[in-house]
């Protein structure tokens, strides 16, 4: 490995190991001996290195090539310092683009003077050919046909995606462990921001604390949404300066990123005691999900358990219980498989880590929820988050 002066080297975590390995196991299932792949998430789990500008800017410009025994990476050249201070040899980035940084006198990777390639389909292409790729390559749109451009001799074919799909949708302990820790800072901050909750106190700054506890924490917050009264209703609303009431609603749905794997956590409090609508509504709620947990098993289709979930809701006394999903799969995406909705042709598998939720929003009343993260076990599912999950009561 080229080490990058001035820079510590991190080398790479086990977890980083077990990706790739696991990611291999699956392209040898497929027939693949090289896979060409994109996007912050499934770059991550194939190199190890998250792109902080391509996750926040969405540009698509990195690109992982995986061979059974190497590892190339494409992205921008500023990524390049970063990407081999997190442990990937110098020599297998090929950046594109212009960026300029200064170096110390002596040997170096040379990244203050390096060429770099107008675009990223140019850097793929040089590290297509520089890897010696060969054999059956599996790529994805545009990606797929500069890879059949640049070596005809290959068999080029789609289905990187699946591949990676497959590779990712059972955990490995340590990724459950991180969504473990990635809930249990959403759940601190809901927990932080509740004991500040009383009359008077902002939208805002009860977000505050959400997000600065989580970032205490070493997440990295990602959405805060805590709508309060009537706006309670509005599913994913900014936060505001309205001022909470005795009687409010509050509906609390954050979620942080810690090491790239997101928490998504929901919960509902009211200041004061709740009249007899929110309690009967907020028990059916709770139900609809209880009802999902009890059920959660190997072989369950993700359909079956939204009808689960609606039925349960139902029987609670909110008729009808319209959704368009009551769940999704989590991981390095906040949505992955298995969906659960109507249309899911998903089926739950150990290892499968599932956010179950059964929200219910009235314009004009207010919005309440509750939504966990469970895995998926052979006798049923283990929870990742922790925190009660009542209808949270604050004395006013």
């Amino acid at each position: 490995m080229t080490a990058l002066t001035g820079v510590p080297v991190t080398r790479p975590t086990a977890l980083a190991d077990a990706r790739l390995a696991r990611l291999r196991a699956v392209m040898a299932d497929a027939d693949a001996d090289w896979l060409v792949v994109s996007g912050v998430a499934d770059v991550l789990y194939a190199s190890g290195y998250r792109s902080v500008s391509d996750a926040v800017i969405g540009r698509g410009g990195l690109v992982a090539l995986v061979g059974q025994d190497d590892l190339w990476l494409c992205g921008p050249a500023a990524d390049g310092p970063a990407a081999v201070a997190g442990g990937l040899p110098a020599d297998r980035y090929v950046g594109w683009g212009r960026f300029f940084f200064d170096e110390p006198e002596g040997p170096t990777p040379g990244w203050a003077h390096a060429e770099r390639y107008a675009g990223l389909s140019e850097a793929v292409a040089d590290a297509l050919q520089r890897s010696g790729a060969r054999g059956r390559i599996l790529a994805e749109a545009d990606l797929g046909e500069l890879a059949a451009a640049t070596l005809p001799t290959a068999s080029v074919s789609g289905g990187a995606r699946r591949v990676t799909g497959a590779a990712r949708s059972a955990k490995l302990p340590g990724e459950v462990e991180l969504l473990r820790r990635s809930a249990e800072l959403a759940e601190a901050g809901i927990q932080a921001a509740l004991s500040e909750l009383r009359a008077g106190v902002t939208e805002r700054e009860l977000g505050a604390r959400v997000a600065a506890t989580m970032a205490a924490g070493g997440g990295e917050p990602r959405f805060v949404v805590v709508a309060t009264g009537e706006r309670s209703a509005l599913a994913d609303a900014p936060l505001t300066g309205r001022r909470v009431e005795a009687g409010d609603i509050v509906r609390f749905d954050v979620g942080c990123v810690l090491d790239g794997y997101w928490s998504d956590v929901g919960r509902t409090a009211v200041l004061g005691e709740p009249d007899a609508t929110l309690a009967r509504r907020y028990a059916a709620v709770l139900d609809g999900e209880e009802q999902q947990l009890r059920n959660i098993a190997p072989g369950l289709g993700g359909a079956e358990l939204f009808e689960i979930a609606v039925a349960a809701v139902e029987a609670g006394g909110i008729t009808p219980y319209r959704r368009h999903h009551c769940g999704h799969g989590i991981g390095l995406d906040i949505y992955e498989t298995p969906g659960v909705g109507p249309a899911s042709r998903d089926v739950l598998r150990e290892g499968m880590t599932v956010n179950v939720e059964t929200p219910y929003y009235e314009l004009g009343w207010g919005g309440i929820m509750v939504e966990d993260t469970v895995v998926v076990t052979t006798e049923g599912c283990e929870w990742l988050t922790a925190s009660p999950r009542d209808l949270r009561v604050v004395e006013p």
